[in-house]
C-alpha cells in the first residue's frame, strides 16, 4: 500500500460535485428519512491498549466499549443500518452482548489488513437505500449526538464532513535524536475525529479508485480529498476522545460522567 505522504501521481480530473442527498428508503416514526448507513470500524486488535482481548470489547463505563457506539447510532431515527466491522477471528462468532441492539438494523462485516480495507468491506454491506454513509471508530465511544447531527447535515448537503477541534498546543518538529528542528505554525490545523460522513456515491467512488491505485489512508476524508472531493470541518467535541493507550481508559471513564 502507498501512503499519501509519498509523491502524488499526476493530478486526476476532479469529479463532478455530488448532488445533495434526497430522502429515499424507509421512513422512521415521525416522518424522518431513514437513509443513513453507519460503518463502525472495530476490526483491529488494539494492542497498544495493553490487554489480550481487543480494546473495543473491554468494558468501559458499564458496558463494552463498542456497544456504546452501536447504541448511540441506533438511537437516531435516520439510521437505516449499522455495519460493525469486527476482527476476522470474531466476525463469524460475534460477542453475544452485541445483539442487545436492534438486530434488524445490525450487520456484521469482516475486518481487513488495513483500516481502509475494513471500511471498504463494511461499505459493501451498507444497503443501497442508504444515501449518506457515516464511518466511525469504535475507539471513540462517547461521541455526542449533536456532533453526529452536524456531520449528517453537511453530508446531506453534498460534501464530505468530519468533526474536528482546533489545535491549541504549540507544535514542535523534532529529529531522530529528539532535538527540536522548528516550531510548526498551528494556524489552520485541526484534530480530526469521527464519525466522518459522506454522500454514498462519493465514498463508494473514493474507495473504488483507492483500491485500483493500491492507496490507503488513515481516514476516509483523506481518500476523498485525494480525488478532489470537497470535505468540510464541523465542530467536534472533547468527549469524542479516541481510546488508544492504557491511560485513555481512565480519561474516558471521567468523560463518561460528563455526558
Amino acid at each position: 500500500m502507498t501512503e499519501f505522504d509519498l509523491p502524488a501521481p499526476r493530478r486526476a480530473t476532479p469529479p463532478a460535485p455530488v448532488a445533495p442527498s434526497r430522502a429515499r428508503g424507509d421512513v422512521a416514526a415521525g416522518g424522518a428519512a431513514r437513509d443513513v448507513g453507519v460503518v463502525i470500524v472495530a476490526g483491529g486488535q488494539g494492542t497498544r491498549a495493553g490487554a489480550e482481548e481487543p480494546k473495543q470489547f473491554r468494558w468501559l463505563a458499564g458496558k463494552p466499549m463498542l456497544l456504546h457506539s452501536v447504541q448511540t447510532f441506533m438511537a437516531r431515527a435516520d439510521v437505516h443500518t449499522v455495519v460493525v466491522v469486527l476482527p476476522r477471528s470474531h466476525a463469524a462468532d460475534p460477542p453475544p452482548w452485541l445483539f442487545q441492539c436492534d438486530v434488524e438494523r445490525l450487520l456484521v462485516s469482516t475486518g481487513g489488513r488495513e483500516r481502509a480495507d475494513s471500511v471498504a468491506n463494511g461499505l459493501e454491506d451498507v444497503p443501497d437505500e442508504c444515501r449518506v454513509v457515516l464511518v466511525h471508530d469504535a475507539a471513540r465511544p462517547f461521541v455526542p449526538d449533536a456532533v453526529i447531527e452536524r456531520v449528517v447535515v453537511a453530508a446531506r448537503a453534498g460534501t464530505g464532513a468530519l468533526p474536528a477541534l482546533p489545535v491549541v498546543d504549540t507544535l514542535k518538529a523534532v529529529d531522530g535524536s529528539g532535538r527540536v528542528t522548528r516550531t510548526v505554525d498551528r494556524a489552520g490545523l485541526w484534530r480530526a475525529q469521527t464519525p466522518q460522513g459522506f454522500p454514498r456515491a462519493m465514498l463508494d467512488d473514493a474507495h473504488a479508485r483507492a483500491r485500483r491505485m493500491h492507496l490507503t489512508a488513515t481516514d476516509d476524508a483523506a481518500l476523498c480529498e485525494r480525488f478532489g472531493y470537497p470535505v468540510v470541518v464541523v465542530e467536534g467535541d472533547e468527549r469524542a476522545l479516541k481510546v488508544t493507550e492504557p491511560g485513555d481508559f481512565a480519561r474516558a471513564e471521567a468523560l463518561a460522567g460528563l455526558r
